[in-house]
């Protein structure tokens, strides 16, 4: 076990990292969720022994390694910015590590071999990274990363670099790989959509701290608070302010909705309402769901899907619906939303889950 005991890390005046605690178990993967400069290297740098925390503790199976350098822990990391030897062969970047171990070269041979299958990089195994795609010397670093047998594997947005249908078929097959290694796996990213993908645990990360740490679907279906919710949402959450006053939810613009029977015990008073893009809808309101009127400020049409954005009661919202809708500017549209995937936050932020509804 990888356990963090209130880390924190602050770099000339400024909290990179602010009282981070985890606990991270051996043949798990674990997603590191969060914007451009929520912590997510600064944190990996640190589990990696290549930085120091300014206080706190890392404890790796039951010893302090929080002064240990990188050389010396059983650790291996890849960067969005990929390194390899310039004068090896792909075949010799993937070796090198396998070779410092002493490993056998009949060994050494079928692992390199194996891991370059997997990674699409047979027919590049003779070529040295200067006459590489940036992709191809991606996946290089990732498959000595790979083949390192390290008991710490740190994968610093390791896909971004990759074209789409590479990058879905990685996805797919990384999760199975860490579970057969035994290693402790940190994989960090800035896409909701691919910690969904993933699997595993995933920790969102807002301005150096931790706001929630646990299995992904649950992280994503129940976040504890809004910032979690927002972290976790792509396109970003609509959220509009209410007030519950006895049994109706008022809304901007003398809209009221029906409290649904979940949220009835719930003190009245002012809450934030937050959903997902995608769980708003097109047409007349059904028996049980809340139904609005909303102005269309633009629409995107990706393949697929339709992206729209819309204006209610002052606050903008955002609509991902399927099929294609050539929607105009300033048309009204009718929308439903099911009061199932609604999420409700208190003054403070905080979410109020239906158990605490219920028990209030």
């Amino acid at each position: 076990m990888l356990e963090l005991r209130n880390v924190s890390k602050v770099v000339g005046g400024k909290t990179h990292l602010s009282d981070i605690s985890l606990k991270l178990e051996h043949g798990t993967l674990n997603v590191l969720l969060g914007p451009t400069l929520a912590g997510k290297t600064s944190l990996m740098r640190i589990m990696a022994g290549l930085d120091v925390p300014t206080s706190g503790s890392l404890w790796f199976d039951g010893q302090d390694i929080t002064g240990v350098p990188v050389q010396k822990r059983s650790v291996a990391m890849v960067y969005q910015q990929f390194i390899n030897y310039p004068a090896f062969t792909v075949y010799e970047n993937i070796a090198s590590p396998m070779r410092v171990a002493g490993i056998d070269s009949a060994t050494i041979d079928r692992e390199v071999r194996k891991t370059a299958e997997l990674l699409k990089l047979t027919p590049y195994l003779d070529r040295t990274p200067l006459n590489l795609s940036g992709g191809q010397q991606q996946r290089t670093a990732l498959a000595r990363a790979i083949v390192k047998n390290a008991k710490l594997v740190l994968l610093d947005e390791p896909l971004a670099n990759l074209d789409y249908k590479l990058r879905e078929e990685l996805r797919a097959e990384l999760p199975k790989l860490f579970a057969a290694s035994g290693a402790i796996f940190v994989y960090a990213t800035t896409e909701p959509s691919e910690a969904l993908l993933l699997g595993g645990n995933t920790a969102t990360l807002s301005e150096g701290r931790i706001t929630q740490f646990g299995q992904t679907i649950d992280v994503f279906r129940q976040p504890a608070d809004l910032i979690t919710a927002q972290t976790f949402a792509d396109p970003p959450l609509n959220i509009i302010t209410i007030e519950k006053k006895e049994d109706l939810f008022h809304l901007p613009g003398d809209i009221t909705f029906a409290v649904p029977a979940d949220w009835r015990g719930m003190e009245d008073g002012s809450y934030v309402l937050g959903f997902q893009p995608h769980h708003l809808s097109f047409g007349p309101s059904e028996k049980d769901l809340f139904a609005m009127r909303a102005k269309v400020i633009a629409s995107e049409i990706t393949g697929s899907e339709s992206y729209i954005h819309l204006a209610f009661a002052n606050t903008r919202w955002a609509m991902l619906a399927h099929g294609i809708h050539e929607l105009n500017a300033g048309e009204i549209v009718e929308l439903t939303l099911d009061p199932r995937h609604l999420m409700i936050f208190d003054a403070s932020g905080k979410s109020v889950t239906p158990r605490q509804k219920l028990a209030a």
